[in-house]
């Protein structure tokens, strides 16, 4: 038999890759460095990224087609090249960030994404460079609290890699799955696939230079969580909760999954969010719904800081849902208070980097 480029082509022709669903001829993938040696064939297959899905399948359709539709006799030796460079390494990720900051929960309602929000709009009003992470695959709230649902990101190649592009509002970057998914629709992923959307909006994203990098993380302890630890290395993490015990319990839990041997980031302090009641009508009238400086003791007992008490404001929630969260408002009581916090979260970041040594990733591969 004597093999024949046009031969091998057509083979591979009856090959569908499924991120176009068209055949690898016709989407361009096949190389041109096809070589026939005898009954010895070498060509390359190139791909969008090196963390392509359908890879592997691919290479082994490839193979099985010139063997069916050829010879099995014939020696296929397939390589591998991507439009797209590699991902840096993990501990080569964001090198131009300088500072990682977890804003965390035990549990769901305690106004987490809110004092993240604000946070970082805080930061940005003091004059450092933002970027903020909805890392809440399932939930995602920060599109609708920025204003910005009906943004797309994009993608543009910078050197070598097709990079994601921040959606920029109010002075910060920002990204969120639900940027990519219909809101009206439950998001219904297995974890490992929660983590690699989580981990390519991390990797993949053109984030540039960045002060602060805010990451809104989900309630509770998860795979997500595990996921954050194992890409970046997190400077610190900031504890929101409530007064009520209830809440309090949980953020003991958060708390102690940071402060883990194997975890070991510090907890630059807790904030303790909806810590009393003040109506509109009777501006100098506190009402403690929710008990009264429950957060405040959890900090002296686990003895980091308390960075902030939060009141109920009916401000709050409505500057939230309507895309202008409070702390843009400089001169209100309410936006006074985050601004304040924000500073508070630059003291002890930089207490903590002048103090205490480098965060590392966590390695589940050590024992």
């Amino acid at each position: 038999m004597t093999l024949y480029p046009k031969l091998i082509m057509d083979a591979l022709a009856t090959v569908v890759y499924p991120g176009t669903k068209k055949n690898i001829v016709e989407s361009e993938m096949v190389a041109d460095n096809l070589r026939i040696d005898g009954m010895h064939v070498s060509f390359s297959i190139i791909f969008p990224r090196d963390t392509d899905p359908f890879l592997k399948s691919t290479l082994k359709a490839a193979e099985a087609a010139i063997h069916y539709h050829i010879s099995k006799d014939v020696d296929v030796e397939i390589s591998t090249e991507f439009k797209s460079q590699p991902r840096p390494e993990p501990d080569k990720l964001l090198p131009q960030v300088k500072n990682i900051i977890a804003v965390s929960s035990g549990k769901g309602g305690v106004g987490k994404s809110t004092v993240a929000a604000n946070l970082a709009i805080a930061l940005a009003k003091l004059g450092y460079k933002i970027g903020l992470l909805d890392t809440d695959i399932f939930g995602p709230s920060m599109p609708k609290m920025f204003g910005v649902e009906n943004e797309r990101p994009y993608a543009e190649q910078i050197e070598g890699r097709d990079l994601i592009i921040p959606v920029e509002k109010y002075g910060v970057k920002l990204l969120s799955i639900g940027f990519f998914v219909n809101p009206t629709t439950a998001t219904l992923w297995r974890g490992g696939m929660a983590s690699n959307a989580l981990k390519q909006l991390i990797a993949d994203a053109n984030w540039g230079e960045l002060d602060y990098f805010i990451l809104d993380t989900p309630p509770g302890t998860s795979d997500i969580h595990l996921t954050l630890l194992q890409t970046l290395s997190i400077t610190g993490a900031v504890i929101v909760s409530t007064p009520q015990n209830v809440a309090l319990a949980d953020a003991r839990k958060g708390i102690d999954m940071y402060r883990n041997d194997k975890v070991n980031v510090p907890i630059l302090g807790l904030v303790e969010n909806m810590a009393w009641f003040t109506p509109e009508e009777l501006p100098n009238n506190r009402y403690y719904i929710f008990g009264k400086d429950g957060c405040k003791k959890l900090a002296e007992e686990m003895q980091v800081p308390l960075l902030a008490q939060i009141p109920i404001v009916q401000s709050i929630r409505e500057c939230g849902d309507d895309g202008h969260p409070a702390a843009l408002d400089s001169e209100s009581i309410v936006g006074q208070s985050f601004l304040s916090f924000a500073q508070a979260v630059v003291t002890v970041t930089r207490r903590r980097n002048a103090t205490m040594p480098k965060t590392h990733r966590v390695d589940v591969n050590k024992k």
